[in-house]
Order: structure tokens, then sequence, then C-alpha cells
């Protein structure tokens, strides 16, 4: 995602960083499903390139956590496939080291979005017995972290529980999470503010079989809009 000038850029243990003026990657560059034809803008970032980034992830977080016991709680639905990935690749790292880290998966379920518009009352739903937290060394996985309200509950809502630590890994962050202060511990891509789709994250259940991730168009947001 080099390539015009500063579009992205990385470095200070941030993630990599997507400009504003970023323009993108034209969709006839790449396969993704004929069923989403005329439903997209562009190709925001490209699949081979969330793998590359969700590797590296793993290596700092393998580096900070390592000879742990980690309890992974991904946030359902959007971050499935960026949890299966990441968790994939700490396996991966764990067997060819020195240092183990046994993990244990969880889930946990929010919805806080209605078409496209955030909404205030944040819900948790389908969530187990969380008390098994207590104690364990917690990583939750997100998919996108936009203003960092629903992060926020779901952080004092588990810290309720005395883990002993806890941190965060998200694919993605919206700059507009910026004025509330929040940003995760592990995060893969900076982005500007769009609504984008793909990669598990989807538009009321749509576009999750997207591997890209893209940005939706209007007809694309009209079409599926409940």
């Amino acid at each position: 995602m080099a390539g015009n000038g500063a579009a992205a850029r990385g470095g200070g243990g941030r993630g990599v960083v997507i400009s504003d003026d970023w323009p993108g990657y034209s969709l006839d560059l790449f396969t993704y499903p004929q069923h989403y034809y005329g439903d997209l803008e562009y190709v925001l970032i490209p699949h081979g390139i969330i793998v590359d980034r969700t590797e590296r992830l793993a290596k700092d977080i393998m580096q900070d956590i390592g000879d742990n016991d980690i309890v992974v709680l991904c946030v359902l639905k959007g971050g499935y496939k960026f949890c299966a990935d990441l968790v994939e690749h700490i396996k991966n790292l764990s067997r060819n080291s020195e240092r183990f880290i046994s993990m244990k998966v969880d889930f946990v379920r929010l919805k806080s979005y209605h078409n496209d518009q955030s909404m205030q009352d944040m819900q948790i739903m389908g969530e187990d017995d969380l008390s098994k937290l207590t104690g364990k060394n917690v990583l939750i996985v997100e998919d996108i972290v936009g203003t960092g309200r629903t992060m926020k509950v779901l952080l004092n809502h588990i810290e309720k529980y005395n883990p002993k630590m806890i941190k965060v890994a998200s694919l993605l962050v919206k700059r507009t999470s910026w004025p509330d202060g929040y940003r995760p511990d592990y995060y893969g891509f900076e982005i500007p503010d769009l609504f984008v789709v793909g990669y598990a994250l989807d538009y009321n259940e749509y576009f999750r079989d997207l591997n890209h991730i893209c940005v939706i168009n209007d007809r694309g947001k009209a079409k599926y809009r409940v």
C-alpha cells in the first residue's frame, strides 16, 4: 500500500496507517464474489496484506505475552476470521519457539450497529459465564474499533471478573477513536472514517464471504438495508 505518496505508513508500535486521501485499489485488479458486483467502491486492503500484517501482530503478541496461558476472547461475528488467523499464526510461532503459549478460545457477541449507524447502547449477547476469566490472561480479539465506546463497555464488563491481564488486538482502528482516547494494544491498520466490509466484517450480515476489506457504495447500502 505504498505508492501514491505516503498513503500508508507504519512505525513506533502503531499499525499501518492508511491516509484519508488513499484511493484504494481498483476492484478489477482482484477476484471477489460475483454477487457483490456493483455494490463496492474499491478494495481498501487486499487479503494478502491482511494475512501478512496478522502474522506480524502474532509475533508481537508472542514477544509480549509468551510463556503465559491465554484465554482468547473473540468478539463475534466480525472478529472470527481475524481471530482464527491470528490464533493460527501464534500457534505456528509457538511450535517453532522456545516459548510456548497455551491458548483457549472463547466467544462473546456484541451488537452496536443498525445498518451503518452506531447505536448508543451496546448489547452483550449470548455470553457464557465470564467468571472463568478470573485470574486469567485475556486477549480480546476484535475486528474494528471505531469510537472506542463499545470496547470500553466490554472492558469494564470483563474487569468485574478480575482477570490477571487484559490485552486487546483489533484488525482495524478508525481514526474516529482518537477523541475518546482509546487505542487497542495491538492493531493491524489505522483507517479513515469509512464503512468497510469483507474479511468477516458485515453490512447486515452480507459481505462476510468477501476476502478483501472493501468500501461499500451507496447502491450496496441501499440493496442490503434492513
